[in-house]
């Protein structure tokens, strides 16, 4: 079996699990997620645990057997403790902040960028220079993380741009000055 796919999932006490027809739905105080399984696997819930369990040894189940198992985890655990991510922006003048369900962006653009927030995400901006991404599903927090990245990537020259938080941005020497007996041509 494969490593991960064979480890059962221990679900919390205060998470509801209905799995029907392929189709598990976890739901908490936080929230409700649900995944379709593919045909072939079987999910089964019994004592607290989720155990999935794969058709057979081909190398293209082993692989979906450790998946499917990861993306009910990343299901449990966004609807207990929740996901965030955090982008630091840097930059003269870049700035961020958050009015209703939008989010608008200052960058070196003519105008700001206005991002609506989709639903399920929440947004919030402590400082204008920090957007804090916060939800129950892995996969959108960090797609929308990406999106709002993607508006002005940090350059490698002065390190500007929007990074997620503790990224190392590597750096790139300027061009380098020629010597006085070079410059102009003898």
């Amino acid at each position: 079996m494969s490593r991960i796919g064979k480890k059962p999932i221990a679900i919390p006490k205060d998470i509801k699990v209905d799995i029907s027809g392929g189709l598990i739905s976890l739901e908490s105080s936080k929230g409700r997620l649900e995944y379709k399984v593919p045909v072939r696997f079987k999910v089964e819930f019994k004592d607290n645990l989720i155990q999935v369990t794969r058709p057979s040894d081909e190398k293209q189940d082993k692989a979906t057997h450790g998946l499917i198992r990861s993306i009910v985890n990343n299901m449990t655990i966004g609807l207990t403790k929740g996901y965030t991510k955090e982008l630091e922006i840097s930059g003269v003048g870049f700035k961020a902040q958050v009015q209703g369900k939008v989010v608008s962006i200052s960058l070196s653009y003519t105008h700001p960028i206005n991002y609506n927030i989709p639903e399920g995400i929440t947004i919030e901006t402590p400082k204008p220079i920090l957007i804090v991404i916060k939800g129950i599903d892995k996969a959108k927090v960090g797609e929308v993380a990406a999106e709002i990245r993607d508006f002005y990537r940090p350059e490698p020259y002065k390190g500007k741009g929007i990074k997620y938080s503790g990224e190392h941005i590597r750096r790139k020497a300027g061009k380098a000055v020629a010597g006085a007996a070079g410059a102009g041509g003898a």
